[in-house]
C-alpha cells in the first residue's frame, strides 16, 4: 500500500487520473444532500371568456387575440422556469376555474404542459359570463384543494360580464387567501370590438352593446342568468361593444385581496412581478451531487494533461521559438 502511495505521489498524472475515476464512480451512485430551499409551485389561470377573443394585442407585428397573446406569454414563462418548479394550468369562465391537473414538474412534463397551453380556447368555457370578482372565492377554494401550496397567477382582461352594479357586486372585504396572488392584465386601454364566433370557430359578427347592457332588478343576479347573456350581434360598427383592459378595476381588486397587479405587456414584466411573490413553501429537498462530481472529474482529468509548472513550460517554449527563428 505504501509503495502504491509513493508511486502515485511521484506520478502526478496517474494520481489525477485515479482521482478522476473515483469521482466518476461516486457520480454514478447519484449521491444527494438534503438542503432546505424554496419550493416554487404555481397555479397558472387563463381567462377564456369571450372578451378574451378581442384582437387588441400583437405578436410579431400582427394583431392577435388576448387569449393567443396570453398563451405565448404562458408558454415562454414555462420555458424560462428552472427544473424543479411545478405548475398547474386552469381555464377560467363564469365564477370558477377548472385546474386540469395538480402541479407537475416543468422539465419532466414540459411537452404535456406546453400542449395544454396550446389547446386553451374560448370553446372550453362552461359559462357565457365572467365574474372575476366573485371568482376570487372559487380560486381560494381550488388552492385549498391542491395537494401542495401554490401561488396564483391569473391572466385576464378584467371584463366583468354582466357589468357590476349595486345588486351583483360581491363584498370582498376581509377576503382571506389572496396574499401575493398575481393578477396579469391582458388587453389594450383603447380597446376593440369583441368578435363573435360560431361553435366551429368561424367569425359571424361582433357582440352588440345590447349584449352587455344592464338588465333591471333581480334578473342581473339570478342564478339562471349566470351562464347566459343577450346573444345580440352588432348591426354596425357604432353598435359594437368595445372591450378594454379594465386596469383600474384590476388594480382595485388586487388591492382588495392583497394581491399584486401587473400589465402583461411583456414576458419580462410578468417575470419581474412573479419574483415579488413569496415561494409556495420552504422545505427540505434532496440536492443532486452527481453533476458536481462529474464536473470535478472532468477538471481533474484536464489537470492530468497540464504541465506541472505550466508558466515555466510556456516561458521555455517561447525562448525556444525565439532561438529557432534567429
Amino acid at each position: 500500500m505504501q509503495k502504491l502511495a509513493d508511486y502515485l505521489l511521484h506520478r502526478r498524472d496517474s494520481l489525477l487520473l485515479t482521482v478522476s475515476l473515483l469521482l466518476l464512480l461516486l457520480a454514478l451512485i447519484k449521491p444527494t444532500l438534503n438542503l432546505k430551499h424554496n419550493i416554487y409551485s404555481y397555479l397558472l389561470i387563463l381567462d377564456i371568456s369571450q372578451s378574451m377573443n378581442t384582437q387588441d394585442k400583437k405578436l410579431d407585428g400582427k394583431p392577435v387575440s388576448r387569449i393567443a397573446y396570453s398563451q405565448k406569454v404562458l408558454s415562454d414563462l414555462v420555458t424560462s422556469m428552472p427544473c424543479g418548479t411545478k405548475v398547474s394550468i386552469a381555464p377560467f369562465a363564469g365564477v370558477s376555474i377548472s385546474p386540469l391537473y395538480t402541479p407537475i414538474e416543468v422539465c419532466a412534463n414540459y411537452a404535456a404542459i406546453q400542449d395544454t397551453i396550446k389547446h386553451l380556447e374560448w370553446r372550453m368555457a362552461w359559462s357565457g359570463n365572467s365574474r372575476i370578482r366573485e371568482s376570487m372565492f372559487s380560486i381560494a377554494r381550488a388552492v385549498r384543494a391542491m395537494p401542495e401550496p401554490v401561488q396564483v397567477v391569473l391572466f385576464t382582461d378584467g371584463e366583468e360580464a354582466p357589468k357590476l352594479h349595486v345588486f351583483n357586486t360581491k363584498k370582498i372585504e376581509g377576503f382571506q387567501g389572496g396574499n401575493d396572488w398575481l393578477l396579469v392584465g391582458i388587453g389594450d386601454l383603447k380597446g376593440a370590438a369583441i368578435p363573435k364566433y360560431s361553435e366551429k370557430n368561424q367569425l359571424i359578427g361582433y357582440w352588440a352593446n345590447e349584449s352587455f347592457a344592464l338588465q333591471p332588478g333581480i334578473a342581473q343576479i339570478s342564478e339562471q342568468n349566470f351562464g347566459t347573456r343577450n346573444e345580440s350581434v352588432a348591426g354596425g360598427v357604432e353598435d359594437r361593444f368595445v372591450s378594454k383592459l379594465a386596469e383600474e378595476y384590476l388594480q382595485e381588486l388586487a388591492k382588495s385581496v392583497n394581491a399584486i397587479y401587473v400589465r402583461g405587456d411583456s414576458l419580462r414584466a410578468v417575470q419581474n412581478a412573479m419574483q415579488q411573490q413569496k415561494p409556495a413553501r420552504r422545505d427540505v429537498a434532496p440536492f443532486q451531487l452527481d453533476w458536481i462530481l462529474a464536473l470535478l472529474a472532468g477538471l481533474v482529468l484536464l489537470g492530468a494533461y497540464v504541465p506541472k509548472h505550466p508558466f515555466t513550460a510556456l516561458k521555455k517554449s517561447r525562448i525556444a521559438a525565439r532561438l529557432k527563428f534567429r
